[in-house]
Order: C-alpha cells, then sequence, then structure tokens
C-alpha cells in the first residue's frame, strides 16, 4: 500500500504523520490550528502531497461528530465553520488520492485496537479521559459509528439524572464527574490543598497526594474512581466488550490509582473482560487516521 498521511485535527493543533501500512511512523510534525479552517487545511496537504509524492491515502481524525461514509462534520461547535464542511469530498478533489474522515477518539480507539493495548480483541471500548470524557467503539476490525456519527460519545451518557449542567445543553453527562475538567471541580469543592505550593492542587497532582494520605484528594479520588467504575460497568451491560483500553491525559497519573479503579470496576462485571492501559499518548488519533485508509 505504500504511505499513508494521517492527519489528527485538534482545537489548538493539527498533528501530521506520515505511516505505513505496518503503523510505523516514517515522519511526524504539528502545526497550529487555524480559522477558517478546510481552506488552511487543504492548503497544508496539498504541501505534504508536494513533499511525500507517493502517499496511497490520507486519514482525518477530527474532533466532533463525522458522518464517516460522507466525510461531512455533522455537530462541532468550538472550531467556527467546520461543521457542515464536506472534508471527504473536497480534499479528494483537491488531491486526487482517498480520504477517509472520522471522529478523533473513534481514531484513537482503532490505533489501539489495530496496532496497541486491544490487539488481538474481536470486540472493544476504548475511553479518553482528558479535558472531557471520548470514546470509540471498535467491533470485529471496524468502527462503530452510528446512525448520526454520534456512536461513542461515553461523556454525555447521563450518569447524574438532573445534575451538573453539560456544554451540550443537557444535564448530569459523565464528563461532568469523569474527566480532567471534573477533578478540577472536585478539587475546588473538596479544598484539595498542595503541601509544597499551599494552593489548590493540580489535577495531574490529586492522584499522588491521595496516595500520599492527603484526606481531601482521596476523597476526591474516590468520588471520581467510583463514578468511572459505573461509567464501564453501563458501558458492558451495551455493548457486551471483551475489552476495555482507558487512555487520555488523565491516565498519565494511572499508576496511581489503576488498581484502585479494577478493584470497584470488579463487583460490577456481568461478565469478565479486560481492562488495559493505552500504549499510545498523543499519537493514537494520528495514528488511528492513518489506519482509516488500511482495509
Amino acid at each position: 500500500m505504500g504511505k499513508i498521511a494521517g492527519i489528527d485535527i485538534g482545537g489548538t493543533k493539527i498533528r501530521f504523520g506520515i505511516v505505513n501500512e505496518l503503523g510505523e511512523v516514517l515522519a511526524e510534525w504539528t502545526i497550529p490550528t487555524k480559522i477558517p479552517l478546510y481552506p488552511y487545511l487543504e492548503e497544508q496537504i496539498l504541501r505534504m502531497k508536494m513533499d511525500f509524492p507517493d502517499l496511497s491515502g490520507i486519514g482525518i481524525g477530527t474532533r466532533g461528530m463525522v458522518d464517516a461514509e460522507t466525510g461531512v462534520i455533522t455537530f462541532e461547535k468550538e472550531l467556527e465553520g467546520w461543521q457542515g464542511t464536506a472534508v471527504k469530498s473536497q480534499l479528494e478533489t483537491a488531491t486526487g488520492l482517498r480520504v477517509e474522515c472520522n471522529n478523533d477518539a473513534n481514531c484513537a480507539a482503532l490505533a489501539e485496537v489495530q496496532l496497541g493495548a486491544g490487539k488481538g480483541f474481536r470486540r472493544a471500548a476504548c475511553l479518553t479521559v482528558g479535558t472531557g470524557l471520548g470514546g470509540g467503539f471498535i467491533f470485529d476490525g471496524r468502527i462503530m459509528n452510528g446512525a448520526n456519527g454520534g456512536a461513542g460519545e461515553v461523556g454525555h451518557m447521563i450518569l447524574y439524572p438532573n445534575g451538573l449542567l453539560c456544554g451540550c445543553g443537557r444535564k448530569g453527562c459523565s464528563e461532568q464527574y469523569v474527566s480532567g475538567t471534573a477533578l478540577r471541580r472536585l478539587i475546588r469543592e473538596e479544598n484539595v490543598i498542595d503541601p509544597e505550593t499551599r494552593d489548590l492542587a493540580m489535577p495531574q497532582h490529586l492522584f499522588r497526594l491521595a496516595v500520599d494520605g492527603v484526606a481531601s484528594a482521596i476523597s476526591v479520588r474516590e468520588r471520581f474512581l467510583s463514578d468511572f467504575a459505573i461509567v464501564i460497568s453501563s458501558l458492558q451491560a451495551v455493548l457486551d466488550m471483551e475489552c476495555v483500553v482507558i487512555g487520555g491525559g488523565v491516565s498519565d497519573s494511572a499508576d496511581d490509582w489503576w488498581d484502585l479503579l479494577l478493584e470497584r470496576v470488579e463487583p460490577l462485571k456481568l461478565k469478565p473482560f479486560e481492562m488495559r492501559r493505552a500504549v499510545f499518548g498523543n499519537e493514537a488519533g494520528m495514528l488511528g487516521a492513518a489506519m482509516l485508509i488500511v482495509d
């Protein structure tokens, strides 16, 4: 198949990678995200195509909901003007190459199942715990996209009816309780003070403070992990997956909470399933985008 371009579009930066069909990264670089996005993206891709004339296809992962068949962005409010863009058809016309487009969390999930922690499992759910809570479901090697490109929006499963207001406009969504943003709120509510800075703790330090015995940090950890376990259990009731892979920025501190999460999930399991930590970090979305081209 030759070389494939994988592109991961985020709110502040765009990651490009040139990848072979085995998932080996041959070149990689990032550029800032600029609005209006499409003409800027096309310009950068045409420049890339000049540098790598032997590309066989381009895979794109982007925030927001995507109609994977048409490659149209069906819902995205943060990137102005991106919603409604026919990414696939416009880029195929501009480049003459095959283009596939999907949600960034779905792409990260695809990378983990084809190349990483979920390899060998036919049915896997991958959760990305960062600023928000994202997900992707890979069954028999294919992304479950849903009717409108919205499958895998784990962060918008309602965890607490009539709970905290979410950015989507509904109340009680799970990412208000299981995410980096949720940790910041919980730290404020429990008044978790970092002994070294004498200020409110940063989310990346929260779990280490709990290990060190800070009572308020332990309280936050318990609330967070209990809610996380319920989210995972609910997914099993719907998907009956064989494996859950967990990644994202919050998982960077997993050495301090992973075993505790396993303990909380275990009594909630309907049937046994594996839980694994993601292999890939920030490159997961780019790698998975490239894998969209590998049939």
